[in-house]
């Protein structure tokens, strides 16, 4: 009898749950397109507002959050192959299953759950309204937990785990420091007193690809419930992750703290898969994860075991078995937490949607019309044991170094609200530099397990060295810093690269063949601009730097390149310099381009810019720009209360070829110009461009055909 009133308890509340989920009436969502195509998102509620943006940027970008999705089901490498099969490995090893299981029926609000189930609901229905463009078999219909799925994904990422997955697979064990980084974003929050126009002002600068699932897509939500938001999101966000409302708005920049934690096993002699810990020997739970990998026409079948432990997910190498641990493992409520930052009308709300802690890492950079500014270098930090050096291998044999996932709470974090300098900034650098050095926190009043980069970058550098000339500054001022692209005039010196400046002064004595490389670099003025003559043979010689870098990820380098490497680096650029232009100077427009379909546009900018470039090889000859500048944003909170927006996306808000949005930012990008935005409903309504509900759009598009020249282009670069 309790069995048969268990099951009916059961029936009943899967019925209340079927109940609950509302469907959203397309009718009842309003898309408005703007000059640039930029998706303007009205409805009553914010779920409807959810279902609209999703359906908007499946309108725009459907292949990148298919790719997303497949990534989720560890299935990205039947479609990318082996580049795929990384992030693959990546979702099996975090488990993010059992997380789920254990969490996800109570981890929600109602209200955010709403928003959750209306957001997948708008995916579903695109897919199912345009089956031909379905990339594979079994992607939909998708659901809520695999949306959240990609957010435990992201925070894996983002968090520096997989660099330390890197070095375990690479059998490279010698060290868990920071990583190299080689991208990273910019933040900055100024306020009144520090404008010569009296506004606060937030300028948002992320470093990201600039394209695939990984890229920005902007748009603009508004409902009647109080969500009216304008700002940048990836594939599969239900919500913005950065951008400003009517009220408020915020950017985020990569932290580096530690923040993953990699423990040596130590193995029975003669019982297989037995570990010691706490005095017992306990087996290792067996994972075996089978991918299908794409190679050429065919998919080849890949399987792989990976184990699990007390630690977390366990990883067999040539040198024994390790176990990582990482807080992004234990907390399912990154996306509510983003909502809740989206709906803040305050600074008070706003810090109460952080004091979640949901997010494991990311500085976050603040400003508000009430010209409050704040800055928190923001994670997740255990309580760690202080007997350890947690930057370096912990022993796996006892539960001494395991810590509980309960984690710091906000008010034990490096952040600084209002500081009498009037600005604060982050360009992925130390959190103890964020404003005028007399106002700057200092590393030991925080707790050392933490593991804060103590290092600057040579963006971080180069703002402090623009910033302190302005007692007071205008916004065309604040432009030109956040445009600069000129190197610190002292040094190239980054904890990303902290001998790169050797790279720049080569013992010519040991090196005659590179003397006239020498003579080039005397002549440079560390400028990165268009016509800049001298930049090109150092930005080519930089590419093969950071190809290095990426192939050896996990050696003991700790940010230094080895003399052989920059020499060899120098001296392929010379020969290339001299095999396609003739001559070591020629403006770094000729050689660096931001290419898309059939636009060409010359670009200037190098890795650690204030404006960066990085780019890669497409044609002999010619470098395209993939990394860099990605969704930037510029607002201005005026005294009487108007927000001022400027934006601009790298390419357009479209990634269809046939779309006339795929390429018409191009301009304004390179050209280091921005277009105006607003979230002001009227303004938008009267200046439309489109106006419809989600499934009644009269542009069709098509799917992208593969032309001969197409097709010739992509063998061109296959081989290359």
């Amino acid at each position: 009898m309790k069995r048969f009133v268990g099951l009916l308890l059961c029936l009943i509340g899967g019925l209340n749950l079927l109940m609950a989920q509302e469907r959203v009436d397309a009718k009842e969502v309003t898309i408005v397109r703007d000059d640039w195509g930029v998706p303007h998102i009205y409805a009553k509620t914010d779920a409807q507002a959810a279902y609209g943006l999703m359906w908007a940027h499946c309108e725009d970008d459907f292949k990148s959050i298919q790719e997303a999705l497949l990534a989720m089901q560890s299935r990205l490498s039947e479609v990318q192959g082996p580049g795929g099969a990384v992030l693959d490995v990546m979702v099996f090893l975090s488990n993010p299953d059992l997380l789920l299981e254990r969490e996800f029926e109570t981890a929600f609000s109602p209200q955010f759950r709403k928003v959750l189930e209306a957001s997948v609901q708008g995916l579903n229905d695109y897919a199912k309204n345009h089956p031909k463009e379905v990339m594979r078999k079994g992607i939909f219909p998708t659901n809520e937990r695999e949306i959240i799925k990609g957010y435990l994904l992201a925070q894996v990422a983002l968090s520096n785990a997989v660099y330390s997955i890197g070095r375990i697979f690479s059998d490279k064990m010698e060290t868990f420091k920071p990583p190299m980084m080689t991208t990273g974003s910019n933040g900055f929050a100024l306020q009144r007193k520090k404008m010569k126009e009296g506004n606060t002002v937030m300028v948002s600068n992320t470093h990201q690809p600039l394209e695939g699932f990984l890229g920005w897509y902007e748009a603009h939500v508004h409902s009647e419930e109080g969500w009216n938001m304008l700002g940048g999101k990836f594939s599969t966000g239900v919500t913005l992750f950065v951008g400003t409302n009517e009220n408020l708005g915020w950017t985020h920049t990569t932290n580096y703290p530690d923040l993953a934690d990699v423990y040596q096993l130590t193995m029975h002699p003669t019982k297989k898969n037995m570990y010691k810990y706490d005095g017992e020997w306990l087996e290792l739970e067996e994972r075996k994860m089978k991918l299908k990998v794409k190679v050429g026409p065919i998919r080849v079948p890949f399987k792989k075991k990976f184990y699990w432990s007390k630690h977390g997910t366990v990883i067999k190498n040539k040198t024994g078995f390790y176990a990582i641990r990482y807080p992004a493992m234990f907390n399912v409520r990154a996306a509510e937490q983003w909502y809740w930052m989206n709906k803040a009308q305050n600074m008070e709300e706003f810090k109460e949607a952080l004091e979640m802690q949901a997010l494991a890492c990311q500085n976050v950079i603040y400003a508000d019309k009430e010209d409050n500014i704040f800055f928190i270098s923001n994670g997740q930090f255990p309580y760690r044991n202080k007997n350890y050096d947690w930057s370096r291998m912990l022993p796996g044999d006892t539960s001494a170094v395991v810590w509980e996932p309960k984690f710091q709470p906000l008010k034990n974090l490096p952040q600084i609200t209002n500081p009498q300098s009037g600005y604060l900034y982050n360009c992925n650098n130390t959190p103890f530099s964020a404003t005028d050095p007399a106002e700057d926190l200092k590393a030991a009043d925080f707790d050392p397990t933490m593991g804060f980069n103590p290092d600057e970058t040579n963006r971080s550098i180069r703002f402090q060295e623009l910033i302190k000339d302005y007692p007071t500054l205008s916004y065309e001022d604040l432009k030109k810093i956040k445009y600069d692209r000129h190197y610190a005039s002292s040094t190239f010196y980054t904890w990303v690269l902290e001998n790169l400046d050797d790279m720049m002064n080569v013992d010519v004595q040991k090196y005659p063949d590179l003397a006239d490389v020498m003579e080039v670099g005397k002549r440079w003025d560390r400028g990165t601009q268009v016509d800049n003559e001298q930049a090109a043979i150092f930005a080519i010689g930089i590419v093969k730097v950071l190809k290095h870098i990426e192939a050896e990820i996990g050696a003991e380098l700790h940010n230094t390149i080895p003399e052989d490497v920059y020499i060899e680096a120098l001296r392929w650029s010379k020969e290339y310099m001299l095999k396609h232009y003739g001559k070591l100077e020629v403006p770094l427009g000729e050689v660096q381009y931001h290419i898309r379909g059939e636009v060409e546009i010359p670009i200037g900018g190098m890795p650690e810019n204030l404006a960066p470039s990085f780019m890669y090889e497409v044609e002999k000859g010619k470098f395209r720009v993939n990394m860099g500048e990605s969704y930037i944003m510029l607002v201005r909170y005026e005294k009487g209360g108007e927000v001022l927006i400027e934006t601009v996306h790298p390419y357009g808000a479209s990634n269809r070829p046939e779309s006339p949005h795929y390429t018409d930012q191009m301009e304004l990008y390179a050209k280091q110009k921005l277009k105006k935005m607003t979230l002001d409903k009227a303004s938008v309504l009267q200046n439309a461009k489109e106006k419809y509900h989600p499934g009644e759009r009269k542009q069709v598009f098509r799917n992208a055909k593969i032309t001969a020249f197409s097709l010739l282009q992509c063998i061109k670069i296959s081989i290359l």
